[in-house]
């Protein structure tokens, strides 16, 4: 009997923190994590959205890019952004930021921060500005003032801001659980399963 064959998606995000969370949710759907592009912003990683789903012709990618404030709703940008994706396209976008997803495990997220889980916002879709905010928690933390710009610094995040989300990423985070409070991360747990079981 032979082994199933791995399968193997491309991914394209922003910068590192998303890199982990999206290694997370292609382990958790049964794939392996390949190369991953982007890596720049969003802006570079938009100008090259259409070169992207021309290669999901070819071989099943999927794409993390944040809504930040550029609208209101997911569905209206996902139409403006990629109008036409692939079958083997899996293009998702994260209300509104990749620390919303994060924040929605409250539990995990409190117990990283050394806050109370109250503290931690119930609906993290619905924050305007879910860095902020995770920010302004880790304010108030004993253990993780280095995700807080030092006073007078013109940087809106602290030196170890990155580091420390993929820490939590990649060891702490529930994507089972986060997905509970976030709609857009539960979407893209779906639609990352379809497609890996669509390649097998």
């Amino acid at each position: 009997m032979t082994a199933a064959i791995p399968v193997v998606l491309s991914g394209v995000v922003e910068g590192p923190t998303d890199e982990a969370v999206l290694s997370r949710l292609v382990v958790e759907a049964g794939a392996t994590l390949g190369s991953v592009s982007g890596k720049t912003g969003k802006n570079r990683l938009l100008q090259q959205l259409a070169g992207y789903n021309k290669a999901a012709r070819f071989s099943p990618w999927v794409v993390l890019v944040d809504l930040d404030r550029d609208g209101e709703c997911a569905p209206s940008c996902r139409v403006s952004w990629l109008p036409s994706p692939e079958p083997q396209m899996c293009f998702r976008i994260v209300v509104r930021a990749m620390e919303a997803w994060l924040l929605a495990d409250r539990g995990q997220m409190a117990k990283f921060l050394s806050v109370s889980e109250v503290r931690i916002p119930s609906n993290p879709e619905e924050v305007n500005d879910p860095k902020r905010c995770l920010i302004d928690l880790a304010r108030r933390s004993r253990k993780r003032q280095d995700m807080v710009p030092k006073l007078g610094s013109d940087r809106s995040v602290g030196p170890a801001y990155s580091q420390r989300l993929i820490q939590f990423a990649e060891g702490f985070w529930g994507p089972e659980v986060a997905a509970r409070r976030s709609d857009s991360l539960r979407r893209c747990r779906q639609r990352l399963k379809e497609l890996v079981e669509g390649q097998s």
